[in-house]
């Protein structure tokens, strides 16, 4: 099974003039759970796009790639006051400021999106019908760029619904510890059941009166009884 890194990343470049070398420093935070507090710190010296040390928090040791940085890291890793100094970007750095943007990041990411759609359209990653997957009659959009680093596709089902069943969506995500299964409420709100109910009394009278109507009209046209002159109405519910 993969593992989910997140990584902070603050960078610090140099550039000397006299000689013309650029050295970049970076303090990298690698997240490897849910947990900000189980981090690694990795602090890299990098001098002309080149690799030159690097200090890693788990070993607490220095490690050199050049002629160099094997040199330095020699030194550092024998002074004991050098090693315990680095020791202070891993919990200042990394597990008090870098945690609140990882909260932060990892918050967002575990967000549900939805948009403005029909109240019977619903996106997930993996359609369930009855517990089971549904690989058939599914269309899915492009990557959607959300304009906050985050990105998202949409997956939609198209079926016929029929009693008893169950339509759900399970959505998986790294910021989750188990996939999240929505199940899709096909009952409608009160306010729609109110006023389905109220357009089909008004059709229910529309019809009566149509027929009552037509009745009364053929008795005039027979020439018997009371003339009556009715009205023929209809019901309209129209929902804006």
């Amino acid at each position: 099974n993969s593992k989910n890194i997140y990584c902070i990343l603050r960078v610090h470049s140099f550039y000397f003039s006299p000689d013309g070398h650029f050295i970049t420093i970076l303090d990298l935070c690698y997240y490897r759970g849910e947990d900000p507090q189980d981090v690694e710190y990795i602090w890299r010296d990098i001098s002309d796009m080149v690799k030159v040390m690097e200090y890693n928090s788990t070993l607490n040791r220095f490690t050199g790639y050049t002629p160099i940085g094997r040199h330095e890291a020699e030194q550092f890793n024998s002074d004991p006051v050098v090693l315990a100094s680095f020791q202070t970007p891993l919990h200042f750095f990394c597990k008090f400021y870098g945690a609140l943007a990882y909260k932060a990041g990892l918050n967002n990411n575990g967000k549900h999106f939805y948009g403005e759609q029909h109240p019977s359209m619903l996106t997930c990653s993996t359609w369930l019908r009855n517990g089971q997957e549904v690989t058939s009659n599914m269309t899915a959009s492009e990557e959607l760029d959300n304009g906050d680093w985050h990105y998202q596709i949409h997956s939609y089902l198209e079926y016929t619904p029929t009693p008893g069943e169950k339509i759900s969506c399970m959505v998986e995500h790294a910021s989750f510890t188990e996939p999240k299964i929505l199940h899709w409420d096909m009952s409608l709100p009160e306010s729609e059941r109110n006023n389905i109910a109220i357009g089909a009394s008004g059709l229910v009278l529309g019809v009566v009166f149509a027929a009552a109507g037509l009745y009364y009209n053929r008795r005039k046209a027979t020439g018997g009884g009371e003339i009556v002159l009715l009205s023929l109405f209809k019901t309209n519910n129209i929902n804006e």
